[in-house]
C-alpha cells in the first residue's frame, strides 16, 4: 500500500499552528483533514485549556484525535502513535490531504518518524515508581536530563510517569528513550512546515492566550473535571495549566499564582518544544506573522517530493 502524502504544520504553544492549518486546508486543490499531535486535546472536557479548536475555529475542515479518551485514561506515546498513523491512512485513502499539527515534539516524531517503543518489565518499572514517589519528581527529571537530555526537554518536568516509563526504556535497551539519528526517517512523504516566532513575541502570545483561557471560564472548566476525579488521573492532571489550577482550589496557591505559574511553565515548555524542532532538518521555516504564510506553505507543498 502506498503510504498518503501529508503536510505537517509545526511549532511551539501559541504560534499559531491550528489557524494556519485549517486556512492552508481551505485552500488546497483536494480534500484536507486535519490530524492532532496534541498530547493534551485528545483527553474530553479538556478543551478550553488545550486550545482545542471550536467549531467554528475548525472552518468546515474534517478534524482527527481531538476529545478521544476520557481524562482518566493515562494515553501511552506508542497507543496515540497508532491512532494518529491509523488516522492518516484513512484519510490517505480517502483521497484526501492529511494535514498534521503539532506542538508536542515526542508525539511528532512518533507519528511521523519511525520511533518504536519496546516493551515494559513490571519489575524495573515498580522500582523507578518507587524512586520517584521516594525522591521526587524534580530529582527524576535531572536524572533523566543527565542520561538523555532530548527526551528530558520533550517531558515536562512534572510528568512523573512519563519520566519513569524514559527512564525504564533506557534501563531496558540500553539507548536513548528518543532516537537521536542526525537524518531520522520517516514514515510518510511529508512536507514540513515550522512557524518561527521570536522569543518575547512568542511570551506575549503566551500570556495573552492564558488571560483568554481565564475569560473563557478555564477554572470553571478545571473545576468540573476536578469533581469528576481529574487530580488523580496520572497524564491529563499535568497539563498545563490544570496542574496549576488545581493547586488554587485545594488551596495550595491562590488563583492568580496559578495564572502566573501557567504562563511561566507555558513559557518554559515553549521553548522546549522550539529546542525540539530546531533538531530537525527537514522542517521549512516560515514566519508565525507572515501576511503569506497561507502562500508559502502552498508553494511548499507543490514544489516538495521530499520523503
Amino acid at each position: 500500500m502506498t503510504e498518503p502524502r501529508l503536510l505537517a504544520i509545526l511549532g511551539p504553544t501559541a504560534s499559531g499552528k491550528s489557524a494556519l492549518a485549517v486556512a492552508v486546508a481551505q485552500r488546497l486543490h483536494q480534500p484536507a483533514e486535519i490530524v492532532s499531535t496534541d498530547s493534551m486535546q485528545i483527553y474530553r472536557g479538556m478543551d478550553i485549556g488545550t486550545a482545542t479548536p471550536t467549531l467554528d475555529e475548525q472552518g468546515g475542515v474534517p478534524h482527527h484525535l481531538f476529545n478521544v479518551w476520557d481524562p482518566s485514561h493515562a494515553v501511552s506515546v506508542a497507543e496515540f502513535q497508532q491512532a494518529a498513523r491509523a488516522a492518516i491512512v484513512d484519510i490517505g485513502q480517502r483521497h484526501a490531504v492529511p494535514v498534521v499539527v503539532g506542538g508536542s515534539g515526542l508525539y511528532v516524531s512518533a507519528v511521523l518518524d519511525d520511533l518504536r517503543f519496546p516493551g515494559t518489565d513490571p519489575v524495573v518499572r515498580a522500582r523507578l515508581e518507587a524512586e520517584l514517589e521516594s525522591g521526587g519528581v524534580e530529582a527524576m527529571h535531572a536524572r533523566l536530563l543527565a542520561v538523555d537530555p532530548v527526551a528530558a526537554q520533550a517531558i515536562l518536568p512534572t510528568n512523573g510517569r512519563r519520566i519513569v516509563r524514559a527512564l525504564e526504556v533506557i534501563e531496558l535497551t540500553g539507548e536513548p528513550f528518543v532516537a537521536t539519528l542526525p537524518d531520522p526517517v520517516g514514515v510518510f512523504p511529508a512536507v514540513r512546515i515550522g512557524l518561527e516566532v521570536p522569543r518575547d513575541e512568542l511570551d506575549a502570545r503566551i500570556e495573552q492566550r492564558v488571560d483568554r483561557m481565564w475569560d473563557a471560564g478555564f477554572v470553571d472548566e478545571v473545576r468540573s473535571l476536578g469533581a469528576a476525579g481529574l487530580a488523580n488521573t496520572p497524564t491529563a492532571s499535568r497539563a498545563l495549566g490544570y496542574q496549576q489550577v488545581l493547586a488554587a482550589l485545594s488551596g495550595e496557591c491562590s488563583e492568580a499564582q496559578a495564572r502566573q505559574d501557567t504562563i511561566d511553565a507555558t513559557r518554559k515548555f515553549a521553548r522546549r518544544q522550539q529546542r525540539w524542532f530546531r533538531r530537525d532538518k527537514r522542517i521549512t521555516w516560515i514566519s508565525y506573522s507572515s501576511a503569506s504564510a497561507v502562500d508559502e506553505v502552498l508553494a511548499a507543498w507543490g514544489s516538495d517530493t521530499d520523503t
